[in-house]
């Protein structure tokens, strides 16, 4: 079996799918997304697709290290996102030819259904609280709110007790056993995350994410002494080498690596494995679409420290487009009491609608991040 074709779709509501062909009709999908850079990611995908075409899609290891450090330069959201979706595109493809999921090529499953939760906002809080217990009527048993809006590196007590009263609403309004993540996302600077996360202690958070950006890790066990949540973080991360300092510094109590931007689901099994070595649990990131969350749940399934997925169904992004839309097989995606089984079908379990990918991909998308500013002008962290 030869590659004979790598082909890019950049379709709404904001994703890059990727699609490999070979000689013998099997073709892989992947998705390759960086959010509000996938032209600049397609085009990566398009210069290693150079290495493959005339390949034995077969050796995964090895197109995965030629493709990474044959490059000289490596590492970061670009690369690593285009590597990412071609490794899950293979991967894809030894299943199909096989007839085997590609958990089952793995090792097996430790699972067979996974705890997800559902994202409910907080970007502007007016509405949290409601889509919270909107999201625990449909059958999650736990949610995932942003914290603030714009923070500056010291902030008002206004802001403070403006998260402090979103929080109380949404933890009012599920009750007291439904988990809920509270996303930092890269806003609050650590004079401020100390004072948050001091204040916030009493509401039973199943964790914290982000509580600084990752390029501040000397902050965190510092901030781990304050509050009894789990800190979680890692979505900004994009390879074993990256997760090797969170690890070895301490402090994280959950990585949250995603397999459409660490390198895929071939080095997003080492570095989930290395997280197990220091005792650290798994939450993969993923508000993305069918093929990234298809390619997560392989991984779920055999990551014994996997304990809950992110998921988009349903989220403010998808306006457009929403998760099932690109499946003939949106039944592969099964949620029940809050969780989601594990698709055992070939490769990555799921069938991708080929026809409508190429009608929405004419539209495409330019999606990009809104630019906040704080009240002095300044632009503030999104």
């Amino acid at each position: 079996m030869k590659i004979t074709k790598v082909t890019t779709y950049v379709v709404p509501p904001r994703w890059l799918f990727v699609r490999i062909e070979t000689d013998s009709g099997i073709t892989g999908w992947g998705e390759p997304i960086v959010e509000g850079r996938a032209h600049t990611v397609a085009a990566a995908v398009d210069e290693l697709a150079d290495y493959l075409i005339g390949k034995d899609p077969s050796p995964i290891e090895d197109h995965w290290n030629v493709l990474y450090r044959a490059g000289f330069y490596r590492g970061g959201p670009v690369l690593m996102s285009a590597l990412a979706g071609i490794d899950q595109a293979l991967w894809d493809i030894k299943g199909k030819a096989l007839g085997q999921s590609v958990h089952a090529l793995l090792g097996g499953p430790v699972r067979d259904r996974i705890r997800v939760y559902s994202w409910i906002g907080g970007d502007r809080p007016a509405a949290t609280a409601a889509a919270a217990k909107a999201a625990v009527s449909r059958g999650f048993t736990a949610v995932k709110m942003n914290a603030t809006e714009e923070m500056q590196f010291v902030d008002s007590h206004a802001k403070v007790e403006g998260v402090l009263a979103n929080v109380e609403a949404v933890r009012s309004a599920v009750g007291p056993h439904v988990g809920i993540g509270l996303d930092f996302h890269g806003r609050v600077h650590k004079p401020m995350a100390k004072v948050l996360m001091r204040e916030l202690s009493a509401y039973k958070l199943m964790f914290i994410e982000e509580p600084v950006l990752s390029e501040h890790l000397e902050a965190i066990p510092e901030l781990a002494a304050i509050s009894p949540a789990p800190i979680a973080l890692g979505e900004r991360l994009y390879s074993r080498w990256d997760f090797k300092r969170v690890l070895e510094r301490g402090g994280v109590d959950i990585i949250q690596p995603d397999p459409s931007h660490a390198g895929g689901i071939t080095e997003t099994r080492k570095i989930a494995a290395m997280a197990e070595a220091f005792d650290v649990a798994l939450a993969l990131h993923c508000p993305l679409g069918p093929i990234a969350l298809a390619a997560c749940l392989q991984l779920d399934a055999v990551a014994y420290n996997a304990f809950i997925q992110e998921q988009s169904l349903g989220i403010h992004y998808n306006e457009t487009n929403d998760l099932l839309d690109y499946l003939t097989t949106p039944e592969a995606f099964a949620y029940q009491e809050g969780f989601v089984t594990i698709p055992r079908g070939p490769g990555l379990g799921i069938e991708v609608n080929e026809t409508y990918v190429a009608e929405r991909a004419r539209i495409g998308h330019r999606w990009r991040n809104p630019v906040w500013r704080h009240a002095d002008g300044s632009v503030a962290e999104w």
